[in-house]
């Protein structure tokens, strides 16, 4: 990996639980990362189309971004001479697959990831760098830049965005003109999120006003996270080893939320939901208005009037968690140039458009937002707009400190949110210590 990863410097470990890399890390450096191209790195030559030779390459994705990694394969698989053979691995179990492979040295040629777990296998040197075929893109300064971000380490890149889900609010048109509410004004700050909330719960008769995932740390990063940002304020120093969860802007959104449990305005079972049920609420129509994830937007019933709007700060601004997956050609790959052929034409304008965008999915270029089948559904043109806006927080030790149901970030949640608040201050050091762990 030349300068860029080092042979066992960076090595960090996954999430609590998971197979460390520190062998796997060590192996995979140690294995002549140029086997991919001549430059030493394992990313090959910066050809902006890469090689289209009839080679077979080998992909794995998690089973959360299944069908938009299908449907991209098939498609390419349908026009080109290379040949894509896709694994999807269970997410639960995908961690622990990536870092054996690496310890045995048999990671597939392409691999993607959760963009949040990114910078563990770019620090531990599992990914072929490619900062020069990045940039060759004519397209590259429109690439999501929240992936784009996550997956640079030290100067250089490693992924590009695979599948994006943003965190944005739903809310139920009918339930709003039976409120009284304007249909085409959805909530631009907390307060009226709290307003509009209130006002539809209000209705009875088994309508509640919102819903969340009171017992999902994930839920909670991705849903809650935004409104802070939306007030111009950080969740994370630069680093991702210090937490800044307990300021006044994160203080009003847990208070926002403690109101509506105290005020039975959630529907029933927040408490409870681990993020197994969360996105099943909304689509029975009994929901006002919810934080959800875009990609739940094809899966709504479609008799179920609905409106998608940023989510807002809590005096204004908006903002969102840029989610999904990014992708990127492993380090000990041998056909490194006909891989990036693969990512090369999954960025470009027909499979964003024709493939991506038919799909209902969220296009990764900024300069796509507005396409021939966005534009049909202005929903969908909201969306892909917020990506330009968006933010993907970097830590090593993201998975044990927020998705990890054992981990500081749910017991701060849980405490802010269905205790009193009075510890949040504590509890923010504790989620700090788990960062610098």
């Amino acid at each position: 990996m030349g300068s860029t990863a080092g042979p066992t410097g960076h090595i960090r470990r996954l999430v609590t639980g998971a197979i460390a890399l520190l062998a796997a890390a060590s192996l995979v450096t140690a294995c002549g990362a140029g086997d991919g191209g001549p430059d030493g790195r394992g990313g090959g030559s910066a050809d902006v189309r890469g090689v289209d030779d009839g080679a077979t390459l080998t992909m794995w994705t998690r089973a959360a971004t299944r069908p938009q990694s299908e449907v991209l394969v098939k498609a390419y698989n349908a026009s080109h001479k290379n040949t894509i053979e896709l694994t999807v691995v269970p997410t639960d179990d995908y961690q622990a697959k990536v870092g054996a492979a690496a310890g045995s040295r048999d990671l597939p040629d392409l691999f993607a990831s959760d963009v949040v777990f990114v910078p563990n296998y770019t620090s531990s040197g599992l990914f072929a760098d490619l900062t020069e075929r990045v940039d060759a893109l004519p397209f590259a300064e429109r690439l999501a830049p929240s992936h784009i971000k996550a997956g640079t380490y030290e100067g250089r890149k490693y992924v590009v965005p695979h599948t994006l889900d943003l965190s944005v609010l739903f809310y139920n048109k009918d339930l709003y003109r039976r409120a009284k509410l304007a249909p085409a004004k959805p909530p631009t700050s907390l307060r009226e999120w709290d307003q509009h909330a209130r006002a539809v719960d209000a209705l009875g008769g088994g309508v509640d006003g919102t819903f969340f995932g009171g017992n999902c740390g994930g839920c909670g990063v991705f849903t809650w996270w935004p409104s802070v940002w939306a007030a111009g304020e950080e969740v994370l120093n630069k680093e991702g080893t210090e937490a800044q969860l307990s300021s006044g802007t994160a203080k009003q959104v847990y208070e926002t939320y403690r109101g509506w449990v105290e005020d039975d305005i959630v529907a029933p079972g927040a408490r409870d939901e681990t993020g197994a049920t969360w996105t099943g609420v909304f689509p029975k129509g009994k929901v006002g208005v919810m934080p959800m994830p875009s990609t739940t937007l094809g899966l709504m019933p479609k008799d179920l009037d609905l409106g998608v709007a940023p989510i807002p700060g809590p005096d204004g601004g908006t903002s969102t968690f840029v989610g999904g997956d990014a992708i990127g050609i492993s380090a000990t790959s041998g056909s490194a140039d006909q891989a990036w052929n693969f990512l090369a034409w999954s960025l470009g304008d027909k499979a964003q458009v024709d493939v991506v965008a038919a799909n209902k999915d969220v296009v990764a270029r900024t300069d796509l937002a507005s396409n021939k089948y966005s534009r049909a559904d202005p929903r969908l043109v909201t969306i892909n707009q917020l990506v330009a806006h968006g933010r993907t927080p970097y830590a090593l030790k993201f998975g044990q400190t927020f998705n990890d149901p054992n981990g500081p970030w749910l017991t701060l949640m849980r405490d802010a949110v269905f205790g009193d608040g009075a510890s949040v201050e504590k509890d923010n050091e504790a989620v700090t210590a788990s960062l610098a762990d």
